[in-house]
């Protein structure tokens, strides 16, 4: 991805996560384009899985970074290929040692690059970075989801002139923490939302609702909530591409388990 790209991208989120007002572009709308079709919102369907605690057995990751640890619990069900993906490039050790390339003023930190500024090696695997994105009514941008952002938009002639395309993802990934939400904030997600649970679960769990169906989702943190925010209040410096923390944090491992319910007895629930 060009230097040009990378600024591209960093001004869109940037934007998407100023433009508070513009609800409609996200859980108001209930129906998106997804790779090429549309995919309908059924609200009447829509489960909030992430509200719910991991249950016994369930697919996790444990991300231990230099300042502190976080684990999420994976949603292989509804994002298959990325979490496979995030899974063989964790087993195989590829993110032990990678940075946290981008801490956005409190919003988000985005972490897993083999180097500080955010960029892959040339060696780096094009089936590794070229994975379809993954919408599902389910899943929401609330605090503590782990997402993929799109790294590149691809279309054939006929989709340039007609419309359409389809997103991809890759290896690096993006703890979320919380916009703010004042009084006008929480008034106006209320007043335009097509679901009133989901804009209540966006108001008490916090999150980045303009954010809603538009990135890859492949976890939700139920423990580390402080280290994500942490990660992503850390002091950056804006070098065009992204804010790149001024202290150097990196991940040291990532390990693929499962949930046992006796870590929460023995103080690991979410803080």
């Amino acid at each position: 991805m060009t230097r040009n790209n990378h600024l591209i991208r960093n001004i869109i989120l940037i934007a998407l996560i100023m433009c508070g007002l513009s609800l409609s572009l996200m859980l108001l709308t209930k129906t998106r384009e997804y790779n090429n079709r549309k995919m309908t919102i059924d609200v009447d369907t829509m489960k909030l899985v992430q509200l719910d605690p991991p249950q016994e057995g369930d697919p996790v990751a444990i991300v231990d970074t230099t300042i502190g640890e976080v684990r999420f619990r994976l949603y292989p069900e509804y994002s298959p290929e990325a979490v496979r993906n995030f899974v063989e490039l964790a087993e195989s050790g590829y993110y032990d040692g990678t940075y946290v390339f981008d801490a956005m003023n409190g919003a988000y930190a985005s972490m897993g690059a083999p180097n500080k500024d955010g960029s892959l090696n040339v060696s780096s695997s094009s089936s590794q970075e070229r994975i379809k994105r993954e919408l599902n009514q389910d899943l929401w941008p609330f605090r503590g989801t782990v997402c993929l952002f799109n790294n590149t938009f691809k279309r054939t002639f006929k989709q340039y002139i007609f419309g359409g395309g389809t997103y991809y993802c890759g290896s690096r990934f993006t703890m979320l923490n919380s916009v703010l939400f004042n009084d006008e904030f929480k008034q106006e997600i209320r007043e335009s939302s097509v679901s009133s649970e989901l804009a209540e679960a966006f108001i008490e769990k916090g999150g980045i609702p303009n954010y809603s169906q538009q990135f890859t989702i492949i976890g939700q943190t139920y423990q580390g909530l402080d280290v994500v925010d942490a990660l992503a209040s850390l002091p950056s410096r804006n070098d065009g591409e992204h804010h790149v923390p001024l202290e150097e944090v990196k991940i040291n491992s990532v390990k693929i388990d499962t949930y046992h319910a006796a870590d929460a007895e023995n103080g690991t629930e979410q803080k």
